[in-house]
């Protein structure tokens, strides 16, 4: 199993490159001047020329790009940020835990709110429970983000007054966010669930479970729903990955500052340290993610387990 890992780690090296590569080109072909925006526009053009020079912009690209990434390997230096002139993870690490805080309740409530239903809709197939589950994971599916959230903000926020409608002063200011994507993805979760479900209750090994008359609750929680869990953990971890960094429009309606508006501010800003180290961050954590949700396979499923121990 630790050997399983250590491969896995070393093989996110190469992704770690292309990433920053591709990025590094769409940053470089973007219009705007970082040493002009780091002046202002009165700057006299000798000033930014000088400017330019110093921070290496008028390099070729591969020198820029080794470079940046010589620093990465040997300095742990992600460069400082042209907007700030400070360490770029100076500002990323203040807005990560933001954007953890409403992936991981977004989630947790996204499983919540699928998973029990999902398979009770598989149990239960073809029932009134079973349709009225699979509409609501149809509408959850195509309510846009944006829409919810300012529905949820409009009715619990500005008319009732029961939670914040923006900043992330206390616990409370959490709420509509997890909500707005938990509800979101859980439509997700509950398809998933209720169609991995509805496979594994008609595996032979199931029938012969009811067969040899085992009690129906043990039958689905102990031999279905765990071997159901596996594309289960799938969809959610590739969820959880995707709303570190992809609930940019949650975060700007609610005003939280995550780092989703990070990038996207500094994107318009051309602000290229701040955005490559914040996109090569998130995309570590992705990978860390699916590495976990491959050892999760081992918990649930023992041939995954003795498959990694060989």
């Amino acid at each position: 199993m630790i050997i399983y890992i250590l491969k896995r780690l070393i093989a996110m090296i190469p992704i770690m490159l292309g990433i920053a590569f591709i990025i590094f080109t769409i940053m470089d072909f973007t219009p705007g001047d970082p040493a002009l925006l780091i002046l202002g526009q009165s700057a006299t053009r000798e000033a930014v020329e000088q400017l330019r020079v110093e921070m290496g912009l008028k390099d070729p690209f591969f020198v820029r790009f080794s470079r940046y990434i010589y620093n990465i390997v040997t300095k742990l230096d992600f460069g400082k940020s042209y907007r700030t002139r400070k360490p770029v993870y100076d500002e990323i690490f203040k807005r990560l835990p933001v954007s953890i805080k409403i992936a991981t309740c977004g989630m947790v409530c996204a499983c919540l709110f699928g998973i029990p239903i999902g398979v009770l809709s598989a149990v239960k197939q073809y029932s009134t429970v079973d349709n009225v589950s699979r509409i609501t994971a149809m509408i959850l599916v195509a309510i846009p983000p944006f829409w919810l959230a300012m529905m949820l903000l409009l009715i619990f926020s500005l008319k009732l007054g029961w939670v914040p409608s923006s900043g992330v002063a206390s616990w409370r200011n959490y709420i509509l966010p997890c909500i707005t994507l938990g509800l979101v993805r859980g439509g997700d979760v509950l398809r998933i669930t209720r169609a991995s479900m509805l496979e594994t209750i008609r595996s032979d090994y199931v029938r012969s479970a009811h067969a040899k008359g085992v009690p129906e609750s043990v039958v689905i929680v102990q031999h279905a729903f765990r071997n159901a869990l596996l594309p289960v953990i799938t969809t959610s971890g590739w969820i959880f990955g995707s709303l570190l960094g992809g609930a940019i429009v949650t975060e700007t309606i609610y005003s939280m500052p995550g780092l989703g508006t990070l990038i996207v501010m500094c994107i318009k800003l051309k602000d290229v340290p701040t955005v490559l180290a914040s996109i090569i961050l998130l995309a570590f954590c992705f990978g860390v993610i699916m590495l976990i949700v491959d050892l999760l396979y081992a918990f649930c499923d023992p041939r995954i387990k003795a498959k990694y121990a060989r």
